[in-house]
């Protein structure tokens, strides 16, 4: 890795003193995880929100079968699948507030707890090594900070 001149990422992205490469990778592994967890929630909530949407069309569809003439369908629709739990006894709400209390809240407390205990609340250690050995010194795209771009450091000119 090229020494740079810039002082490298922010304080809040340097590994305190002693804090050792193993505790970093570990950290950054937690992190990534509740990264994937994100993601399934994210999912979770297009879950929610599609079966949602599909249960409210089903008044349109309603209306329309007995429109048509269908009341027997309509009411089927109706009677069968309107406002059907998704699993017993569930809703999907309740599935998206059981998920966040039973495993997504507790997981993001024990990962903020982690990298208070391990890293003096440092976030990213991980991911701001990674940037700082892949950072082309000189280089306009590469400044270390966002306020590096405003004091022009490690950026000459470009032409």
């Amino acid at each position: 890795m090229t020494r740079r001149d810039d002082g490298g990422p922010d304080h809040a992205h340097q590994r305190p003193d002693g804090v050792s490469d193993l505790t970093v990778e570990a950290l950054g592994s937690l992190s990534k995880a509740l990264e994937t967890v994100e993601r399934a929630r994210g999912h979770l909530y297009g879950f929610h929100q599609l079966t949602g949407t599909a249960d409210l069309e089903l008044d349109r569809t309603v209306r329309l079968l007995r429109a048509a003439g269908h009341d027997g369908w309509a009411e089927r629709v109706e009677e069968d699948i309107l406002g059907r739990n998704v699993i017993p006894g569930h809703w999907t709400f309740q599935i998206v507030e059981a998920y966040d209390r039973t495993y997504y809240e507790p997981f993001r407390s024990l990962e903020r707890q982690a990298i208070g205990a391990l890293a003096a609340g440092r976030q990213h250690l991980y991911e701001a090594e990674m940037k700082e050995a892949r950072r082309t010194a000189g280089h306009l795209d590469h400044v270390a900070r966002p306020d590096d771009l405003r004091s022009g450091a490690d950026a000459p000119d470009r032409q």
